[in-house]
């Protein structure tokens, strides 16, 4: 009796039905758990997806299975993965982000908007040889996204566009967020000359509160008429930055940035690494999109940096073209990247608020360049 026991509690158990490639993706979950917590590349975003891509490749767990019938429920991350698939995780982001962005910056020197478009530059270029390498229009465009380095707009696209290359992108746009301090550098020496880093930048203008106000409102009008496709992302956004800016519900923006933009991100992260399962993730394509991100991040980079050289030069050697690498939308990571290069050309350089307008306005063309993949190939 003990025995049959034994034996009935072996067959029913993971071990056996685990397989070698449920052991490669449980060490890709741990290295990025690693990453996370030792390195401390964007843990807020990689430690759940990490802790996801565990969870689902640990086998019979059916925490990802869909429903058969009201007898037969589907499992816990199944249901909390309805809100990445129907896009209400990345918009709700996107209101958290609009309530701690401060787009002052950006308003200071409209200029900026420039750098922040040039650094999309990436997403076209990859969207391009992605193409010619056999993917379709709609895999293209969400494998592009990844070079805007803005992980709930590429998982917005994708679920829309190639909802089956999610796990793939999301990780590899989360990824490359994450090591933002260890891709730019060197693009950005390479690019720049001593003379260009050591450029210091006057203090932006003071911006009104009623040009702060009126930004979000403006900015919502224009896009979304312009691309009624984008409304989610960028609605929501500008609707978090009024909440900051109005001052009259601090309430709301100090939940939208905080308590709401924390919980919406454990149910991405989780339910987007558990797509990440071995049989969908474990595919020669998957190390084509990783690639392919990598080659459209630095090509953003690349664009944004060559958009501030010609700034540089315009204004008469008053803009420091470091700040173009900004344009990429991690924020405020990338801006952060910008203000340290600049400090080891001239420890006297102060760039993270002048840095601070391409990246904000990097946000905003993200999610435009995503309206008009969504237009395009929709």
């Amino acid at each position: 009796m003990f025995g049959h026991a034994l034996d009935v509690l072996i067959q029913s158990s993971g071990f056996t039905s685990f397989t070698w490639q449920h052991g490669v993706m449980l060490l890709v979950a741990c290295v990025l758990i690693y990453l996370a917590i030792v390195r401390q590349f964007e843990p807020l975003l990689l430690l759940p997806i990490a802790f996801g891509i565990l969870l689902a490749n640990l086998p019979i767990t059916g925490l990802m299975d869909k429903p058969i019938d009201q007898s037969s429920p589907g499992g816990l991350l199944y249901y909390l993965y309805q809100g990445v698939k129907l896009g209400i995780y990345p918009s709700l982001i996107f209101l958290g982000i609009g309530a701690m962005t401060d787009f002052g910056p950006l308003i200071a020197r409209p200029s900026s908007l420039f750098m922040g478009a040039g650094a999309q530059f990436g997403i076209a270029i990859a969207f391009i040889v992605a193409n010619l390498l056999g993917f379709t229009p709609g895999e293209a465009a969400s494998i592009g996204i990844i070079g805007g380095a803005d992980g709930p707009t590429a998982i917005y696209l994708t679920t829309r566009l190639a909802p089956d290359l999610l796990p793939a992108i999301a990780i590899a746009a989360y990824s490359y967020m994450a090591l933002i301090p260890i891709i730019q550098p060197p693009i950005m020496r390479a690019l720049t000359t001593k003379k260009e880093r050591e450029t210091e930048m006057v203090q932006l203008r003071h911006v009104s509160k009623i040009e702060r106000v009126c930004f979000p409102i403006v900015v919502s009008m224009l896009c979304i008429l312009l691309l009624p496709s984008v409304a989610p992302l960028i609605g929501m956004l500008m609707l978090g930055n009024l909440f900051r800016e109005s001052g009259v519900v601090e309430r709301l923006s100090d939940t939208s940035r905080n308590a709401l933009i924390n919980i919406v991100t454990i149910f991405l992260g989780v339910t987007v690494g558990a797509t990440a399962s071995a049989e969908t993730f474990l595919q020669p394509r998957t190390l084509m999109i990783i690639g392919l991100g990598l080659f459209a991040f630095t090509f953003s980079t690349v664009g944004g940096l060559l958009i501030g050289k010609l700034m540089y030069v315009l204004s008469g050697g008053k803009i420091n073209p470091l700040i173009g690498s900004a344009g990429v939308s991690a924020v405020p990571m990338a801006a952060r990247v910008s203000h340290v290069e600049g400090q080891k050309a001239k420890p006297t350089n102060y760039l993270l608020m002048h840095a601070m307008g391409p990246n904000v306005a990097g946000v905003i063309g993200s999610a435009v360049a995503a309206g008009v993949l969504l237009a395009l190939f929709k």
